[in-house]
């Protein structure tokens, strides 16, 4: 069975290329394009992974990251900030709220799909 990723992000530019790229590696994709929508999306069915950007409409990704983590089972969720804020600053908040990895935008394809899996397995 295949883990279950959810991209949270608000730009197709960037959703469209990685649910492709992700699903060409075999795993099951869902997009959220807020940050209440993918809170509700994993209380629903709790992904393997979320690929999570901070700057959304709504409650930015660092409250839905710690909102993920406060659901049931939300522990085992494993979480990747893929943002374009880069400050050391930003890194160290996102680590402490409980993200598992942090890549700044631009970030390469083979970059995401390593980290994904070594957060997978």
């Amino acid at each position: 069975m295949p883990h279950n990723i959810l991209i949270v992000d608000d730009e197709p530019n960037i959703v469209v290329p990685l649910q492709f790229l992700m699903e060409q590696k075999g795993y099951a994709v869902r997009v959220a394009t807020s940050g209440e929508e993918a809170v509700a999306a994993a209380a629903e069915q709790p992904p393997d992974l979320v690929l999570l950007d901070i700057m959304l409409p709504g409650i930015d990704g660092f409250e839905t990251c710690q909102r993920i983590r406060d659901l049931a089972g939300g522990d085992s969720i494993r979480i990747l900030f893929l943002t374009a804020m880069g400050q050391d600053m930003d890194m160290a908040k996102g680590l402490s709220l409980g993200a598992d990895d942090y890549i700044v935008k631009p970030f390469s394809n083979a970059d995401v799909v390593a980290r994904a899996r070594r957060l997978l397995t």
